[in-house]
């Protein structure tokens, strides 16, 4: 305001009071163009076109005080090219549209809870496609890439543009143990980079690996190839710790850095139920790893021991308690975060939270401390376990990820980012430049499935007046016609494909005979247009199925079990049981509008195919995400080298683990 006198404030400061109030608008990551990362961001809000005119007439010599951009001088006498710098195309979003609009102002910035308690949050897609994701981790030296990890044991890089690099960072789907069973907990499980991955070019990564038959984890490190950014050498690898798994389930699985730079390892009970190894249980027993938090050194490691201890853990030089112990009573902690802290003050920074998945009827979250006991198998929660123990115990944006299918070979997985619908934040927070990525191969580009609702206008507009119809320049007579009135184009939505449980009457026994088909002499009708009982043209489809669809047929007219028989080139036909295995089930049971594949039944246990009906599919290979069996890995149509006697049939649920 030093360069203004009284007048000049009056008629100015108006407007440079409201542009530089802008930065602090709920508006203002859209104002100043901030959300997209592949835009330069604006330097000034973006303004509604009537306001920047007003603007310029009153005081369009006090643009070059709001910028550093020296090139503001040269278009000040010119309202077109004015404008044009600070104009925001988007009638509802520039400013002070913005502030008029009710639709995006109701309940802005008000977060309340419905009456369950439950608050609203935005999700946006930004993957898709992937096999239960297990892992995200950020790159954090300026490229803004972000790795996710499946359970089968690829790791993926994917850019700020959200595009997937087509070759794997890690693929460790040789050694990884695991299955396609739903519910598996081993796998491929984390992921972490070095806090100076920018310099330290090394990952660290927790998977579940058979040696010699004994189940363990595995901790081991890997460095990046020195040829390609975006692949890890898949030699380097060198294991850090293996830890033996007496069951299947329990194997914890993350892997963090503290803000100390120490890594730290969280790791399960060891399986089954209630921690039944040896007189305390794993947890409770110092002696070994199992049902503990881990924290070791692995710097300065290129030579000599793989790690080293930190001199401060709790629980060095105790007798008979392993050094590598940060804390313990912990049941199967799955997934932990530090705390970044208050962005001024810097309070909570560093403190560490962890979920541990209880017994029966209590989940908790811990603040993990060093030398803390967290209870199992003494307590779960705050709740005594058991009662013996108990009573003589001593006791970031973000992003989520989620599958619809938990099997490891399933292309269900999402990762989705939690979005502010309000967008507060001023833009010196939001943008980032990030630094150029050599790609050496193809990019899978990112098609979001969801519908991206945050922005989407209502599709309440009236229906178009027809227009009075053209006089014709022909001879010929005139008619009078009734027009339509044309309704409006649907909002375009990702295409969902629905299925229908079957009919009673698709699911019959072989024994029934079908109906006889009407010949050209028993049918009725006009000579000219088709009426009741003539038959479709040739190309008229709506009266057969589609090609690939499934029906399931049973003595006992059963739906939800029995011989898969499927609709190809005109007729019904069955498949053979040859590689037909739980995902090509489920696929089949999708199609038949159930949820799950409960179990495939081979050998013709649902009956064989009768005369007159063919083998139309054999060697069927499924993921278990494909839309039919025709779109799954098969021999030739129609060819096989099997009989009815190997018909293949399905048993088909709502739910997991159904009793049949």
């Amino acid at each position: 305001m030093d360069y203004f006198d009284h007048t000049g404030f009056t008629a100015c400061g108006k407007y440079i009071r409201s542009i530089l109030c802008q930065e602090c608008s709920p508006y203002s990551a859209h104002l100043y163009d901030a959300e997209d990362a592949n835009t330069p961001m604006r330097e000034l809000p973006g303004l509604c076109g009537n306001y920047c005119n007003d603007y310029w007439l009153h005081c369009r010599y006090t643009l070059s005080l709001l910028t550093n951009n020296n090139n503001t001088y040269a278009i000040e006498e010119d309202r077109g090219k004015f404008c044009k710098y600070l104009e925001l195309k988007d009638p509802e979003y520039c400013y002070p549209n913005v502030l008029s609009n009710d639709e995006l102002n109701a309940n802005l910035g008000d977060v309340k809870a419905d009456p369950q308690g439950c608050i609203q949050l935005c999700l946006e897609e930004v993957a898709n496609g992937l096999r239960n994701p297990v892992a995200m981790v950020h790159a954090n030296d300026g490229t803004h890439r972000f790795f996710v990890a499946e359970q089968l044991g690829f790791v993926w890089t994917y850019l700020p543009n959200g595009s997937r690099i087509d070759r794997p960072f890690l693929n460790l789907t040789r050694a990884v143990l695991t299955s396609p069973w739903a519910g598996d907990e081993r796998g491929f499980l984390c992921i972490a980079l070095h806090p100076q991955f920018a310099k330290v070019k090394k990952v660290y990564v927790y998977y579940s690996v058979s040696v010699k038959r004994q189940e363990k984890i595995r901790i081991s490190e890997f460095t990046v190839s020195e040829s390609d950014m975006n692949m890890l050498d898949h030699s380097s690898e060198r294991t850090l710790l293996e830890v033996d798994e007496p069951a299947s389930n329990h194997n914890g699985g993350q892997l963090l850095f503290g803000l100390d730079g120490y890594l730290y390892i969280f790791i399960g009970d060891g399986g089954k139920a209630g921690d039944p190894f040896g007189k305390f249980g794993n947890s409770q027993n110092k002696c070994t790893l199992l049902g503990k938090a881990l924290r070791i050194d692995v710097d300065n490691n290129d030579f000599g021991a793989p790690y080293s201890i930190p001199p401060d853990n709790p629980f060095v030089g105790e007798a008979e308690s392993r050094p590598e112990i940060y804390a313990y009573g912990v049941r199967n902690m799955w997934r932990c975060s530090v705390d970044r802290g208050d962005a001024l003050s810097g309070r909570g920074r560093g403190r560490m939270f962890c979920g541990d998945v209880g017994q029966n009827k209590y989940e908790e979250v811990d603040l993990i401390e060093k030398g803390g006991n967290y209870g199992w198998r003494a307590k779960e929660g705050f709740s005594c376990y058991d009662n013996k123990l108990c009573h003589n115990s001593s006791l970031g944006e973000l992003y989520f990820l989620a599958t619809g299918a938990a099997s490891a070979t399933a292309r269900a997985g999402v990762v989705y980012k939690i979005v502010d619908p309000s967008r507060r934040a001023p833009p010196g927070k939001c943008s980032f430049k990030p630094s150029p990525v050599n790609i050496k191969g193809k990019l899978i580009h990112f098609s979001p499935k969801e519908e991206f609702v945050i922005n989407k206008k209502p599709s309440t507009t009236p229906a178009p007046k027809p227009k009075p119809p053209k006089p014709s320049t022909t001879s010929r007579p005139q008619t009078t016609t009734t027009t339509r009135r044309t309704p409006p184009a649907p909002t375009v939505r990702p295409r969902v494909h629905h299925t229908k449980p079957p009919s009673p009457t698709t699911a019959r026994p072989t024994y029934w005979t079908t109906a006889p088909r009407t010949t050209a002499k028993t049918q009725t009708s006009r000579p000219t247009k088709r009426g009741r009982g003539k038959p479709r043209r040739k190309g008229d489809r709506r009266g057969r199925p589609r090609a690939g669809t499934v029906r399931i047929v049973s003595a006992d007219l059963r739906k939800d079990r029995g011989r898969v028989e499927i609709f190809v080139r005109g007729e019904w036909g069955t498949v053979c049981d040859d590689l037909f295995n739980i995902q090509a089930a489920a696929v089949v049971c999708r199609q038949m509008g159930f949820p799950v594949a409960v179990r495939v039944a081979k050998r013709a246990e649902f009956g064989a195919g009768g005369l007159g009906v063919r083998i139309m599919l054999d060697d069927v290979e499924c993921e278990g995400t494909e839309r039919t069996l025709l779109h799954c890995k098969h021999a030739k149509l129609g060819k096989n080298n099997c009989s009815h006697d190997e018909d293949v049939g399905v048993v088909c649920g709502h739910y997991e683990h159904a009793v049949e």
